[in-house]
């Protein structure tokens, strides 16, 4: 077990390179395991998460092998096999909620486990919405929760519906299977979906190989033809904009001056968002082609009122900003963070508090009550990547010594966060 001890630091200065968007690197090693041929994939993000789907992808019988540093050849298939083990997801949901129904195109039967903390999220919608679709396919323990047994032999295909506020993986997941169903299929969205951003970002890569997807324009109805071929095709993986809101937010809190490269400017990613949020805030940002650099603030942060029901692992982080700001900020859409890695409502209430936070959480609002500079403290990170980072950020700018417990977490999506945050300067020691 990692812990650490982040003592207050007055300023950072650097430069850090973005990692490569997890996001996007499950989607784009799916799509290539169920090419017939090869695909090559530049930059992906390995880390824990987007192991666990290539591992996955390996035993669905696509071969997989990186040619040089940073740059995967994916040899895939149309027909996957049924693997000859358990799928073992560790605490990666995109990958048990994306591959539960590609589980459906093998021939025999399929079972999904993975960490105690996955088992903990649902998947009862994306069941019931493969049943619909002629899919035998149950929770082990009848609950809806994993571990997940998906009995093979094709996706007959029709439509199905499923409520849209619960995971938008789940849109995802059913996306890259029925293309290869015997009939079209339609999928209906019984609530208003949110994280859409990431819903388009699958359609995007299934596109790239050749998979036609019709969605209406709020995402409420998807229709997919049938019998479709997936094709080979090359990706380069750009830089995360989720995982680099934690550096600009750093930047943010200290009043420091940090360039982060490897962002698009014009990327398409939901969490871009970050960084006009941090100019409503009063952040000095300066944008170039493949950066984004953050310059200062002007006066002091100011408080926001955002509705982040697209961007829920923006949360964490703009609830620290939100702490430093002078005045009161509101944080809508985040009943789904209860079903993260962690319920991720209640980590944030406790570890913040903990610090001098002022923080209320009714009717899935959150109300922070920023001005007053937090103290160090004793954290925990929940076993959560996100909380855990955005415990180190709150540190930064805290008075005095917090000691973090359980860190080792952050190498889910984040593998060098803290070799990268401390490059600039962060007064932060391992233990």
């Amino acid at each position: 077990m990692t812990d650490l001890t982040v003592k207050e630091t007055a300023r950072l200065k650097g430069i850090v390179e973005a990692p490569p968007s997890k996001s996007l690197t499950h989607r784009v090693f799916i799509a290539a395991a169920l090419s017939s041929g090869i695909s090559v994939i530049r930059n992906p993000l390995i880390c824990d998460d987007t192991l666990a789907t290539l591992n996955a992808c390996r035993m669905f019988g696509a071969r997989i092998k990186e040619k040089e540093k940073n740059v995967f050849e994916v040899q895939g298939y149309s027909k996957i096999l049924t693997p000859e083990d358990v799928i073992d997801c560790h605490e990666s949901a995109s990958t048990m909620r994306f591959l539960t129904p590609v589980c459906a195109l093998a021939e025999g039967i399929s079972v999904l486990t993975g960490g105690k903390s996955l088992r903990r999220r649902p998947m009862g919608p994306l069941l019931d919405a493969m049943r619909q679709l002629g899919v035998q396919c149950y929770s082990t323990r009848g609950d809806g929760y994993p571990p997940i047994i998906v009995f093979g032999g094709g996706i007959e295909g029709g439509e199905s519906s499923l409520p849209g506020d619960v995971s938008s993986q789940f849109v995802s997941g059913l996306l890259f299977a029925t293309p290869m169903a015997r009939e079209d299929t339609t999928i209906k969205i019984t609530t208003n979906l949110e994280s859409k951003p990431y819903v388009k970002t699958t359609i995007n890569v299934l596109r790239d190989h050749g998979i036609e997807v019709k969605a209406d324009l709020d995402y409420r109805s998807f229709h997919v033809p049938c019998n479709q071929r997936y094709s080979p095709s090359n990706h380069v993986v750009e830089g995360d904009y989720s995982s680099a809101a934690f550096l600009l937010a750093a930047a943010a809190i200290t009043n420091s001056r940090i360039r982060v490269t490897n962002l698009k400017v014009d990327s398409e990613q939901g969490d871009r968002v970050i960084v006009d949020l941090l100019k409503e805030m009063g952040v000095q940002i300066r944008l170039g082609k493949n950066f984004v650099e953050v310059e200062g603030i002007k006066t002091h942060l100011q408080p926001i009122d955002v509705d982040l029901r697209d961007n829920p692992d923006l949360i964490p982080v703009c609830a620290v900003l939100a702490c430093y700001a002078f005045g009161t900020s509101w944080i809508y859409g985040i009943k789904r963070l209860r079903f993260k890695e962690s319920n991720r409502i209640a980590a944030l209430l406790d570890e913040l508090t903990k610090m001098g936070a002022k923080i209320q959480v009714e009717d899935g609002v959150m109300k922070i009550e920023g001005g007053e500079k937090l103290h160090g403290a004793e954290l925990d990170s929940h076993d959560d990547h996100r909380i855990a980072m955005a415990c180190v950020i709150s540190a930064l700018g805290a008075k005095g010594v917090s000691v973090i417990r359980r860190v080792e977490c952050i190498n889910k999506s984040y593998p060098n966060f803290l070799r990268d945050i401390k490059s600039i300067g962060a007064n932060i020691i391992e233990r």
